[in-house]
Protein backbone atom coordinates (compact mmCIF):
# COMPACT_ATOMS: atom_id res chain seq x y z
CA UNK A 1 0.00 0.00 0.00
CA UNK A 2 1.56 3.50 -1.03
CA UNK A 3 1.60 6.46 1.46
CA UNK A 4 -1.19 8.52 -0.44
CA UNK A 5 -3.42 5.34 0.25
CA UNK A 6 -2.08 5.11 3.73
CA UNK A 7 -3.20 8.58 4.28
CA UNK A 8 -6.37 8.57 2.99
CA UNK A 9 -7.25 5.31 5.18
CA UNK A 10 -6.72 7.10 8.65
CA UNK A 11 -9.12 9.91 6.49
CA UNK A 12 -11.93 8.23 5.47
CA UNK A 13 -14.68 6.76 7.36
CA UNK A 14 -17.28 4.76 5.87
CA UNK A 15 -20.60 4.81 7.23
CA UNK A 16 -23.18 3.12 5.23
CA UNK A 17 -24.98 1.93 3.22
CA UNK A 18 -27.80 4.83 3.99
CA UNK A 19 -31.26 4.05 1.95
CA UNK A 20 -33.98 6.82 1.95
CA UNK A 21 -36.61 5.84 4.62
CA UNK A 22 -38.94 7.72 2.45
CA UNK A 23 -39.37 6.01 -0.50
CA UNK A 24 -41.50 8.54 -2.59
CA UNK A 25 -38.93 10.68 -2.22
CA UNK A 26 -36.99 11.26 -5.89
CA UNK A 27 -39.45 9.74 -7.77
CA UNK A 28 -40.13 10.48 -11.57
CA UNK A 29 -43.49 8.66 -11.52
CA UNK A 30 -46.41 7.31 -9.11
CA UNK A 31 -45.40 4.35 -7.20
CA UNK A 32 -47.83 1.38 -7.99
CA UNK A 33 -48.41 -0.67 -5.18
CA UNK A 34 -50.89 -3.39 -6.52
CA UNK A 35 -47.51 -4.95 -7.25
CA UNK A 36 -47.43 -5.81 -3.31
CA UNK A 37 -50.65 -7.71 -3.74
CA UNK A 38 -49.76 -9.63 -6.74
CA UNK A 39 -46.58 -10.85 -5.31
CA UNK A 40 -48.22 -11.76 -1.66
CA UNK A 41 -49.81 -14.40 -4.43
CA UNK A 42 -47.03 -16.05 -5.38
CA UNK A 43 -44.49 -18.97 -4.20
CA UNK A 44 -41.28 -17.74 -1.63
CA UNK A 45 -38.76 -17.17 -4.24
CA UNK A 46 -40.19 -17.66 -7.60
CA UNK A 47 -40.46 -13.90 -8.90
CA UNK A 48 -38.29 -12.37 -11.51
CA UNK A 49 -37.80 -8.39 -10.64
CA UNK A 50 -36.98 -6.26 -13.56
CA UNK A 51 -36.36 -2.66 -13.24
CA UNK A 52 -33.76 -0.44 -15.03
CA UNK A 53 -33.65 3.34 -13.23
CA UNK A 54 -35.21 6.31 -14.71
CA UNK A 55 -32.90 6.72 -17.47
CA UNK A 56 -32.53 3.53 -18.91
CA UNK A 57 -33.84 3.58 -22.58
CA UNK A 58 -34.40 -0.14 -25.26
CA UNK A 59 -35.10 0.18 -28.83
CA UNK A 60 -37.51 -1.65 -30.15
CA UNK A 61 -35.69 -5.23 -30.94
CA UNK A 62 -33.95 -4.92 -27.64
CA UNK A 63 -37.54 -4.58 -25.57
CA UNK A 64 -38.91 -7.29 -27.46
CA UNK A 65 -35.84 -9.66 -26.98
CA UNK A 66 -36.01 -9.16 -22.89
CA UNK A 67 -40.19 -10.10 -23.20
CA UNK A 68 -39.40 -13.29 -24.91
CA UNK A 69 -36.52 -13.70 -22.73
CA UNK A 70 -39.03 -13.25 -19.60
CA UNK A 71 -41.42 -15.25 -21.24
CA UNK A 72 -39.52 -18.44 -22.55
CA UNK A 73 -38.22 -18.64 -18.78
CA UNK A 74 -41.75 -19.55 -17.66
CA UNK A 75 -41.20 -18.03 -14.58
CA UNK A 76 -44.06 -15.27 -12.63
CA UNK A 77 -42.19 -11.78 -13.64
CA UNK A 78 -42.99 -8.14 -12.19
CA UNK A 79 -41.22 -5.84 -15.14
CA UNK A 80 -41.24 -2.37 -14.31
CA UNK A 81 -42.15 -0.16 -18.01
CA UNK A 82 -41.88 3.06 -17.44
CA UNK A 83 -44.35 5.67 -19.42
CA UNK A 84 -41.59 7.23 -21.73
CA UNK A 85 -40.45 3.44 -23.10
CA UNK A 86 -44.16 2.20 -23.76
CA UNK A 87 -44.97 4.45 -26.37
CA UNK A 88 -44.98 4.49 -30.43
CA UNK A 89 -44.33 0.91 -31.72
CA UNK A 90 -43.44 -0.35 -28.41
CA UNK A 91 -47.19 0.56 -27.21
CA UNK A 92 -48.87 -1.73 -29.26
CA UNK A 93 -46.36 -4.64 -28.53
CA UNK A 94 -46.55 -4.77 -24.96
CA UNK A 95 -50.24 -4.48 -25.03
CA UNK A 96 -49.63 -7.72 -26.80
CA UNK A 97 -47.28 -9.16 -24.90
CA UNK A 98 -49.34 -8.54 -21.76
CA UNK A 99 -51.89 -10.27 -22.78
CA UNK A 100 -50.40 -13.17 -23.24
CA UNK A 101 -48.30 -13.92 -20.58
CA UNK A 102 -51.33 -12.50 -17.84
CA UNK A 103 -51.58 -15.00 -15.89
CA UNK A 104 -47.71 -15.11 -14.74
CA UNK A 105 -46.34 -11.74 -15.39
CA UNK A 106 -47.60 -8.06 -13.80
CA UNK A 107 -46.77 -5.07 -15.52
CA UNK A 108 -46.10 -1.55 -13.76
CA UNK A 109 -45.37 2.06 -14.78
CA UNK A 110 -43.20 2.36 -10.90
CA UNK A 111 -42.66 0.43 -7.95
CA UNK A 112 -41.73 0.94 -4.31
CA UNK A 113 -38.64 -0.94 -5.06
CA UNK A 114 -37.29 -1.46 -1.80
CA UNK A 115 -40.87 -2.86 -0.30
CA UNK A 116 -40.55 -5.06 -3.56
CA UNK A 117 -37.28 -6.33 -2.99
CA UNK A 118 -37.56 -7.06 0.86
CA UNK A 119 -40.70 -9.29 -0.51
CA UNK A 120 -40.01 -13.17 0.01
CA UNK A 121 -41.89 -14.00 -3.16
CA UNK A 122 -38.66 -12.36 -5.08
CA UNK A 123 -36.13 -14.90 -6.60
CA UNK A 124 -33.75 -11.96 -8.49
CA UNK A 125 -33.06 -8.31 -10.09
CA UNK A 126 -32.70 -7.88 -13.11
CA UNK A 127 -31.22 -4.55 -12.90
CA UNK A 128 -29.23 -1.49 -14.97
CA UNK A 129 -27.04 -1.79 -11.28
CA UNK A 130 -27.49 1.66 -10.17
CA UNK A 131 -25.75 2.41 -6.94
CA UNK A 132 -29.53 2.93 -5.26
CA UNK A 133 -30.57 -0.05 -6.81
CA UNK A 134 -27.37 -2.01 -6.04
CA UNK A 135 -27.48 -1.06 -2.47
CA UNK A 136 -31.23 -1.65 -2.51
CA UNK A 137 -30.86 -5.08 -3.72
CA UNK A 138 -28.06 -6.47 -1.83
CA UNK A 139 -29.40 -5.39 1.70
CA UNK A 140 -32.12 -7.35 1.22
CA UNK A 141 -30.19 -10.36 0.19
CA UNK A 142 -31.53 -10.50 -3.27
CA UNK A 143 -29.22 -11.80 -6.25
CA UNK A 144 -28.66 -10.16 -9.48
CA UNK A 145 -28.77 -10.59 -13.09
CA UNK A 146 -26.67 -7.08 -14.20
CA UNK A 147 -27.39 -5.14 -17.76
CA UNK A 148 -25.27 -2.47 -16.85
CA UNK A 149 -25.04 0.69 -19.34
CA UNK A 150 -22.44 3.41 -18.06
CA UNK A 151 -20.70 5.38 -15.36
CA UNK A 152 -20.68 3.57 -12.14
CA UNK A 153 -23.11 0.56 -13.89
CA UNK A 154 -20.37 -1.23 -15.13
CA UNK A 155 -18.29 -1.14 -11.96
CA UNK A 156 -21.10 -1.91 -9.44
CA UNK A 157 -21.51 -4.79 -11.87
CA UNK A 158 -18.41 -6.06 -11.05
CA UNK A 159 -18.69 -5.45 -7.35
CA UNK A 160 -21.68 -7.64 -7.86
CA UNK A 161 -20.68 -10.42 -10.09
CA UNK A 162 -17.02 -10.79 -9.05
CA UNK A 163 -16.50 -9.04 -5.59
CA UNK A 164 -19.23 -10.40 -3.79
CA UNK A 165 -20.48 -12.95 -6.06
CA UNK A 166 -24.01 -12.56 -5.77
CA UNK A 167 -24.94 -12.10 -9.82
CA UNK A 168 -24.34 -13.17 -13.30
CA UNK A 169 -23.41 -10.35 -16.21
CA UNK A 170 -25.80 -10.11 -19.06
CA UNK A 171 -23.72 -10.42 -22.02
CA UNK A 172 -24.34 -8.80 -25.20
CA UNK A 173 -24.68 -11.01 -28.64
CA UNK A 174 -24.21 -8.72 -31.52
CA UNK A 175 -24.89 -5.52 -29.87
CA UNK A 176 -28.00 -6.78 -27.97
CA UNK A 177 -28.93 -9.14 -25.09
CA UNK A 178 -30.93 -11.72 -26.77
CA UNK A 179 -34.08 -14.04 -25.44
CA UNK A 180 -31.79 -17.08 -25.61
CA UNK A 181 -29.31 -15.34 -22.79
CA UNK A 182 -31.63 -13.92 -20.44
CA UNK A 183 -33.70 -17.61 -20.21
CA UNK A 184 -30.35 -19.37 -20.13
CA UNK A 185 -28.73 -16.86 -16.99
CA UNK A 186 -31.99 -16.81 -15.27
CA UNK A 187 -32.12 -20.81 -15.12
CA UNK A 188 -28.50 -20.80 -13.66
CA UNK A 189 -28.95 -18.26 -11.71
CA UNK A 190 -31.99 -19.85 -9.85
CA UNK A 191 -30.40 -23.67 -9.73
CA UNK A 192 -27.12 -22.66 -7.95
CA UNK A 193 -28.15 -21.42 -4.68
CA UNK A 194 -24.98 -20.58 -3.64
CA UNK A 195 -25.77 -16.74 -5.29
CA UNK A 196 -28.60 -17.23 -2.61
CA UNK A 197 -26.74 -17.92 0.10
CA UNK A 198 -23.98 -15.20 -0.68
CA UNK A 199 -26.36 -12.54 -0.98
CA UNK A 200 -27.89 -13.35 2.57
CA UNK A 201 -24.70 -13.70 3.77
CA UNK A 202 -23.86 -9.93 2.39
CA UNK A 203 -27.26 -8.73 3.63
CA UNK A 204 -27.25 -10.39 7.29
CA UNK A 205 -23.17 -8.50 7.18
CA UNK A 206 -24.63 -5.27 6.34
CA UNK A 207 -27.55 -5.27 8.97
CA UNK A 208 -25.14 -5.84 11.42
CA UNK A 209 -22.68 -3.12 10.53
CA UNK A 210 -25.11 -0.62 10.45
CA UNK A 211 -27.25 -0.99 13.92
CA UNK A 212 -26.40 -0.01 17.05
CA UNK A 213 -22.73 -1.18 17.90
CA UNK A 214 -21.75 -2.35 14.54
CA UNK A 215 -19.30 -0.94 12.74
CA UNK A 216 -20.99 1.68 10.66
CA UNK A 217 -22.88 2.95 13.99
CA UNK A 218 -19.38 3.38 15.69
CA UNK A 219 -17.83 5.00 13.17
CA UNK A 220 -20.79 7.83 12.78
CA UNK A 221 -20.93 7.97 16.44
CA UNK A 222 -17.50 8.84 16.57
CA UNK A 223 -17.78 10.93 14.08
CA UNK A 224 -20.28 12.72 15.64
CA UNK A 225 -17.88 13.17 18.60
CA UNK A 226 -15.40 14.50 17.09
CA UNK A 227 -17.25 17.23 15.56
CA UNK A 228 -18.49 18.30 18.73
CA UNK A 229 -15.46 18.29 20.58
Amino acid sequence: MSLKHLILSHKIIPIGPLLATNSIAGNFWPEDSTCLNWLDQQETNSVIYVAFGSFTVFDHTQLQELALGLELSNRPFLLVIRPDINNGENQSFLKEFEERVKSFGKFVQWAPQQRVLNHPSIACFISHCGWNSTMEGTTKGVPFLCWPYFADQLFNQTLICDVWKVGLRLDLIGGIVTREEIMYKIKNLLQDEGFKVRAMELRNLVVNNIKEGGRSSINLNNFVDWIKQ
